[in-house]
């Protein structure tokens, strides 16, 4: 009787320890859950949101500090699609002209010597078929040629000049291609242009800086000159 007595008393004591024990689990589980998220996982989810464009931030914030303020590539691209749209961009209108001169010339020059070109070709054309005799002088291919290249390349005294035209034909097509490439030379030097000035738009020359020559002795030489100095007032 004394040993049962003993195993309840046992019991009782292993039950009462057991209690507080789970009750601390049960408080901890609840602690646990209201536990703030760490730091990484803070960081984690704020990389995942969208952010704006760090290049864009920063022209932006360049524009409203300094309204002069020129964006280069849309500038360039500007200029790129239509010539002198980027000079009007970035309030250089005076150098439209420039640009129109530039492009009209080489343009016309093109436009020129192919007509040239053209003219010399069907004429050459001619004059070969008129050699092999599948053509002559009254036949009405004769009378298409231009009448400037008649009189020297096919009614002169020599008589027919067929390597003249060949050489003038070849010269002339050389002078389109040149024509070609200063054109594209121009287009490109008009987006050049408009970069630049989009690049130095916010460039200020103080006019408290002055440059100029007066004259200057040299210790290291023992001489008096010209020296060129920059002062800043």
């Amino acid at each position: 009787m004394q040993f049962l007595n003993k195993i309840i008393l046992l019991l009782c004591i292993l039950a009462g320890t057991t209690l507080p024990l789970y009750a601390q689990n049960t408080d901890t589980t609840g602690i646990k859950d209201t536990v703030p998220l760490k730091p990484d996982s803070i960081k984690a989810e704020t990389i995942l949101k969208p952010a704006g464009k760090a290049k864009d931030k920063y022209i932006d914030s360049v524009a409203r500090k300094d309204p002069r303020y020129r964006n280069p590539g849309t500038a360039a691209l500007r200029s790129a699609i239509l010539p002198g749209w980027g000079q009007v961009y970035n309030h250089k209108i005076w150098k439209v002209p420039i640009v129109y001169a530039a492009l009209g010339i080489t343009g016309g020059l093109f436009v020129d010597n192919l007509k040239w070109y053209k003219r010399f070709r069907y004429a050459f054309t001619v004059a070969s078929n008129i050699e092999l005799g599948k053509d002559s002088l009254t036949g009405p291919n004769y009378q298409k040629v231009y009448g400037q290249l008649k009189r020297p390349f096919f009614e002169g005294p020599n008589g027919l000049n067929k390597e003249g035209l060949r050489s003038n034909r070849d010269q002339i097509r050389q002078d389109v291609d040149y024509a070609f490439v200063f054109f594209l030379i121009a287009w490109g030097l008009n987006v050049v242009d408009a970069t630049v000035d989009a690049h130095l738009s916010t460039f200020d020359v103080s006019p408290k800086l002055s440059l100029r020559l007066q004259p200057g002795f040299s210790e290291m030489a023992n001489t008096s000159g010209l020296s060129l100095v920059m002062r800043i007032k």
